[in-house]
């Protein structure tokens, strides 16, 4: 039942301080201004002075809680606000550490198809023309890719 639920309580605990201060100034203001020859009904009332300083008393107690409520709101809320701007930052800098991870990817794809590319090059200046000079240029990007073949290597068992 929705009447039951903790949030519609908590939002009706709220709001009864500051009314119930609103009903005890009234009411203080009616003992004080008035008496029984402007309403009849004011004649059950025996002493309208002392129950007007009980009054008094009532509703300060009741601002003094009408102030915590608030107190705790505005805290609860800063709280939030706060909770936000972190979950924020966090969920930036989760984002710009996959950006430098993609980024890294790509340079190692650019590097890869750079490499690739060379071996390619190398390997078909060696079939048109078997000279020294391209079988040395085959045999430096072979090196090459070992090399970077290691590199991967370490990388996996690290």
């Amino acid at each position: 039942m929705e009447l039951f639920k903790r949030q519609v309580w908590t939002n009706f605990l709220g709001l009864l301080p500051g009314s119930l201060v609103t009903i005890l100034v009234i009411a203080i203001a009616f003992l004080r201004f008035y008496d029984k020859q402007d309403f009849r009904f004011l004649s059950i009332v025996a002493e309208p002075q002392i129950w007007s300083n009980r009054l008094t008393v009532a509703a300060l107690l009741a601002a003094l809680a009408n102030f915590g409520v608030e107190w705790n709101r505005r805290n609860r809320e800063g709280n939030r606000e706060a909770e936000e701007r972190d979950r924020r930052a966090e969920e930036t800098e989760r984002e710009a550490r996959r950006a430098r991870e993609e980024a890294r990817r790509s340079r190692q794809e650019v590097r890869r198809n750079r490499q690739e590319v060379r071996y390619q090059k190398a390997q078909i200046r060696y079939q048109l023309d078997p000279s020294e000079a391209n079988r040395q240029e085959l045999e430096s990007v072979l090196a090459a890719l070992e090399e970077y073949e290691q590199t991967l290597d370490e990388a996996l068992s690290s």
